[in-house]
């Protein structure tokens, strides 16, 4: 019982996944402007400072997944589940174009199954998450080896459900 919720939720997700064209399109995407420091920018990068200055200004939480600098502008990119942030940053002026943009709870929950811009301590609850699954899978077999009555049936059932998924996977996806 103690792997329902996340069953449920990685359930529910896969519908999700499967069917986005049920949910539809919540994204909404925002341009905006700024300016950091010009010493910031000269001669060396303070990426540091930058990025906490994006952080507050925009309320940014998701992680930094790229810093980018050449001769006339520095690019900062921000990932996170159903979201993402890229600021490109003039060295000369400081100013800057912030595009923004969320996609909505549906997209969020989709990242979260899929593990996409989610950390390691996310990853670590989906593999803890599969481990339970296969725990709970492998005890539903072994149970059913001490059920006398039914080992017949059931593994006809598990034989014909592995068949089935098999005969899907060969015959109808491409």
């Amino acid at each position: 019982m103690s792997s329902f919720a996340i069953l449920l939720f990685f359930a529910v997700t896969g519908l999700t996944l499967n069917h986005t064209d049920w949910f539809g399109d919540h994204q909404s995407t925002q341009q905006l402007k700024g300016v950091v420091a010009v010493p910031w920018l000269r001669p060396d990068v303070q990426k540091l400072e930058i990025v906490e200055q994006l952080r507050r200004a925009h309320a940014i939480r998701s992680a930094i997944t790229e810093f980018r600098i050449d001769d006339a502008q520095c690019a900062v990119s921000f990932k996170g589940p159903g979201y993402s942030a890229d600021a490109f940053i003039d060295r000369t002026s400081g100013s800057y174009e912030f595009n923004e943009t969320t996609m909505g709870l549906v997209a969020v929950l989709n990242d979260l199954h899929k593990g996409r811009d989610t950390g390691r301590v996310w990853s670590v609850v989906i593999d803890v998450s599969a481990i339970l699954m296969v725990l709970v899978s492998v005890s539903g077999l072994v149970l059913l080896f001490f059920l006398q009555k039914r080992l017949m049936s059931g593994l006809l059932a598990v034989l014909a459900g592995t068949v089935a998924s098999y005969a899907l996977y060969r015959f109808w996806v491409p």
